[in-house]
């Protein structure tokens, strides 16, 4: 991917990340639509800047040919991503939401759960019509 379609990646996939996430963060945690939204944008801005680092390494390691990619691969792909974003994360949820250790773990074991099934069907369907919709005009990696 060029760094333009990089770009344009990781922003649809925060819109959709950030929709969800609000709505549902909302609702479990009753906490204000403000708040929520404050804490989904920081962690939105945290997920872009991994999400950037870390697809522009796995590619250079496993291949820019994303069509190939198996789905043995893709959840190892989406593991990886996660767990990176529990490292970054989990101590301004804690810190935002004032919940307890215990808490914030199982709310986050959830959202990592969540975020991982997400990653693995949007980076999916999108490698699907970026293929069919812009094959001509894709950017060649060997």
């Amino acid at each position: 991917m060029t760094l333009k379609e990089r770009a344009l990646h990781m922003i649809l996939f925060e819109i959709f990340a950030l929709l969800i996430f609000v709505s549902v963060a909302v609702w479990f945690t009753n906490k204000a639509v403000l708040n929520m939204t404050g804490l989904g944008i920081t962690l939105s801005l945290i997920a872009m800047a991994w999400n950037f680092l870390y697809n522009l390494g796995f590619d250079k390691i496993y291949g820019y040919n994303r069509l190939s990619r198996t789905v043995k691969m893709r959840f190892m792909h989406g593991l990886g991503f996660e767990f990176g974003m529990v490292v970054f994360s989990f101590p301004i949820i804690m810190w935002v939401m004032e919940f307890s250790l215990i808490q914030v773990l199982i709310m986050d074991i959830g959202a990592v759960l969540f975020f991982m099934l997400y990653a693995i069907i949007f980076n999916w369907i999108y490698d699907v019509l970026r293929h069919k919709y812009f094959s001509s005009r894709l950017e060649v990696h060997n």
